[in-house]
């Protein structure tokens, strides 16, 4: 059942089914088809995002269990809805000892029946690196100690992690779970400990030493092999269950670019639910970051990507391409040695590949030389590549590489993956040593499913560098150069180009049409539990590449005020600073509760200066310096009013260019092909930063007294439930009808986009206002006056002057038939 529209759910202790229940009559009314719902398995107790998954075959009791999921889905099945659910195939949360499948491998090592889950590189012991010291000073300091439990002898770290022990390792010192020393000497509990089928060491190793792979950087989250068919059945089950007892309609699926072979894995897990269905269709979307200029693959069986893709393409849509050359300038004024984004991408994956990802890339070129010492024989050459040699040229490639990753090694994706590899070959050249060209070659022939090299371990050592590269990326790009790259903060988000943060109408048309092509049910999001910062909060901070000089001037104003405080903050941390202040500004006005911003606002500083990695990080935090931010901003809001007042004002001024890039970037999720997701709460103004900000509590009572009070709520909530219910009473036209661009002639042609949709005599006729805002600027309406638009009028048989729709309405919807 493909869905009309969703409504995307955060479950947790703190928001459980029966909570969701008890807002279903409220999202009914508001015109949604579908809950789509954050993963709902059994993860880590107390897991705010569920993605810490540690049993797939249950439902998380936190939210309710098995009972609670089938009364919230026979209470969606009465108002004529359905649910999506989010999986999570690629990891499972490991920490706080309750994952059983990795204790059963903590005890057992090779031997357990779980160890083929977990993508371990045996033979053992599986490197533990869950200390805060070095074991010695973490013995020495007591946190290391024996207990019995249930029969059974246990290592105990740090008084309250329990770490399961290889069976009759105690033997050798005389140790059972009913005799054992209350206070080991030193060297014998190190040597206990030595003995297992782990090892325990400091955290900090991980990043080296790890030999399993993890979710990015995250040690707590180990990947899972759901290549293996009975790992795929077992993890599975659950989902394929729900489907066959028709409690849910789909599934989505978490970072699908972490797998082994995701073509595979997709067209498997569409197999099982049209097995277990009986006929039902069901509904899959991925979670893919494509490029600017990347398509997913026609062949997955998939309906499409999760929305990141669509996201970009209105915010960019949104954005001035000049003004965000004159905005450059202004970075580079007050950052004096910043980096292009590119350059800043390049540092950002040599340095995120050199600091978190050594083992994973030990791992990759040890896979290749083994592949390369098996065909020695048969092809002399490859005898002179050594691991520096291929080490180089590994690391060089992941330095360049365009998208999370390629496919064809894995049995498929041959013709999407051409040009990336055409593209890697040409970037990755300028930086290969002399002489050793054909060595990175090699490893692009392998990526490509062909080349020199036993076959089996080449096409290994691919699928390690094909899930290495999406980690590169996603903390290179994603987690890094975004924190690091201050143009303008809306162009940094979640699968965003910043290379190219601007699109005209054209590019947005095509783009439109090529995901209609392919994947006409793909999801559309505008907000997500991973975005940098709120759907409007975007859209508010996209007016600045329209005012540039505008805001250079405020921006300097402010900045005076800030620096007579002498704070010590670097410039380049100011200036982002105030542009997420602007972005987060809840009102246009005075914020009703100015405390409440400042702390949002002092978490958002301090993840920051954390994921930029340059003053500040996770792993050393500078806590002088982040302070130095902090008060910093509460000095200026809270000392006097003259910085409150003039960003009170200026937020004021650009208020109405705000509202239409809000109304506009909601109008178009909503009609153009695709199933638009609204994501928690953001059917009123959203202008969050990113987690845990995003995901704050919602006040669905006050939502629906607005959706109750007719012509008295806000301009959003009602676009909103009025385009959900044009997809309610014509669903066929937005599910099948086709999606033809409108050209624009005259004075303001570049300043609109308009489109039909047309299905068995229905038409539907959409226009937007883009990028008005010099016009807008301390006025009262939405839209400029008459004679701003001049001539301009849409290219129709009868001609529809552009200053007649867009009256006092940024965006113009009427159907016909």
């Amino acid at each position: 059942m493909i869905p009309r529209a969703t409504y995307r759910l955060q479950f947790h202790a703190g928001f459980t089914f029966a909570d969701a229940r008890a807002n279903i009559p409220y999202l009914a009314a508001l015109g949604v088809s579908h809950i789509y719902a954050s993963p709902i398995t059994r993860a880590r107790t107390g897991s705010t995002h569920g993605y810490d998954v540690v049993d797939p075959t249950m439902i998380n009791p936190e939210l309710g269990g098995d009972q609670g999921f089938r009364d919230l889905v026979e209470a969606l099945r009465r108002h004529q809805m359905g649910i999506i659910i989010d999986i999570v195939p690629n990891h499972m949360g490991v920490a706080g000892g309750e994952n059983a499948y990795w204790n059963d491998v903590l005890r057992l090592g090779q031997d357990s029946r779980y160890a083929p889950f977990f993508d371990i590189d045996w033979p053992g012991p599986l490197v533990l690196p869950i200390l805060g010291a070095t074991l010695g000073e973490v013995i020495a300091a007591g946190d290391l100690r024996l207990i019995s439990e249930g029969g059974e002898l246990f290592l105990q770290l740090y008084g309250e992690q329990r770490l399961p022990v290889r069976p009759g390792s105690g033997e050798p010192f005389g140790w059972t779970a009913a005799s054992f020393p209350a206070d080991p000497d030193a060297a014998s509990l190190r040597a206990f400990a030595d003995a297992q089928h782990y090892r325990l060491v400091h955290w900090r190793t991980a990043n080296d030493s790890l030999n399993w792979r993890r979710f990015f950087s995250i040690n707590d989250l180990a990947a899972v092999r759901v290549e293996d068919p009975q790992v795929f059945a077992a993890t599975h089950s659950l989902y394929f269950d729900l489907f066959g007892q028709g409690l849910i309609d789909g599934v989505r699926v978490d970072h699908v670019d972490g797998l082994a072979d995701p073509a595979s894995y997709c067209r498997a897990l569409r197999s099982g639910l049209d097995a277990a269905g009986g006929g039902r269709r069901p509904y899959v979307v991925v979670e893919k970051i494509l490029g600017a200029h990347e398509h997913l693959a026609s062949d997955w069986n998939v309906d499409g990507t999760s929305g990141y893709d669509a996201m970009r393409d209105l915010t960019g849509l949104l954005h001035s391409a000049t003004g965000m050359g004159t905005l450059e300038s202004l970075w580079r004024e007050v950052e004096p040695k910043a980096l292009s984004f590119d350059e800043e991408v390049l540092r950002s994956r040599q340095q995120m590949l050199a600091w978190q990802f050594e083992g994973q890339l030990s791992a990759c070129v040890d896979a290749g030389m083994k592949a390369l010492a098996q065909a020695v024989a048969e092809d002399p050459p490859l005898e002179a590549i050594t691991p520096a040699m291929l080490r180089r040229a590994m690391e060089r490639l992941l330095w360049v590489f365009p998208v999370y990753r390629t496919y064809a090694a894995a049995g498929g994706g041959a013709a999407t993956d051409r040009p990336v590899l055409e593209q890697v070959w040409r970037d990755v050249r300028p930086h290969l040593p002399p002489g050793e060209a054909w060595v990175a070659r090699l490893v692009l022939d392998w990526l490509a499913g062909k080349g020199a090299g036993d076959p089996p371990l080449a096409a290994d050592a691919a699928r390690r560098f094909q899930q290495l590269s999406a980690p590169v990326a996603a903390k290179g790009v994603e987690d890094t150069a975004f924190y690091r790259h201050g143009v303008l903060l809306s162009a940094n988000d979640v699968g965003f180009a910043p290379d190219q943060p601007a699109i005209d109408p054209a590019t947005f048309h095509q783009r439109v049409l090529d995901r209609h092509a392919a994947f006409p049910h793909a999801m559309l999001a505008s907000a997500t539990h991973d975005h940098k910062r709120g759907e409007d909060a975007r859209a508010r901070l996209a007016v600045l590449s329209e005012i540039p000089h505008l805001w250079a001037e405020r921006w300097r104003e402010w900045d005076r005020l800030a620096q007579a405080r002498d704070a010590g903050v670097r410039a380049a941390d100011r200036y982002q600073i105030m542009q997420g202040l602007i972005g987060a500004w809840p009102d246009a006005g005075m914020p009703a509760d100015l405390e409440d911003l400042a702390g949002r606002m002092e978490q958002w500083i301090v993840k920051m200066l954390r994921e930029a990695k340059l003053r500040s990080s996770w792993e050393e935090p500078d806590l002088a310096y982040e302070q130095s931010c902090v008060s910093l901003l509460r000095g200026l809001l809270f000392d006097g009013r003259a910085f409150r007042d003039a960003v009170s004002g200026f937020v004021r001024l650009i208020d109405p260019a705000t509202q239409a890039n809000m109304l506009v970037q909601t109008c178009l999720k909503l009609t153009i092909p695709g199933v638009p997701d609204i994501y928690q709460g953001t059917e009123l103004p959203d202008f969050s930063l990113v987690d845990p900000d995003n995901r704050r509590p919602v006040d669905y009572q006050a939502r629906q007294d607005l959706l109750a009070g007719g012509g008295a709520h806000d301009a959003k909530l009602r676009l909103i439930a009025r385009l959900l219910g044009l997809r309610r009473d014509r669903p066929e036209l937005f599910a099948d009808g086709d999606y033809v661009p409108v050209d624009v002639k005259g004075d303001r042609a570049d300043h609109v986009l308009a489109f039909t949709r047309s299905h068995e005599g229905t038409r539907l006729l959409c226009v937007v206002q883009l990028r008005a805002a010099p016009a807008l600027l301390g006025g009262q309406s939405l839209t400029p006056p008459r004679d701003w638009w001049g001539d301009s009028a849409l290219a129709m048989p009868s001609p529809m002057l552009v200053a007649d729709m867009l009256d006092g309405n940024p965006f113009y919807v009427d159907l016909e038939g």
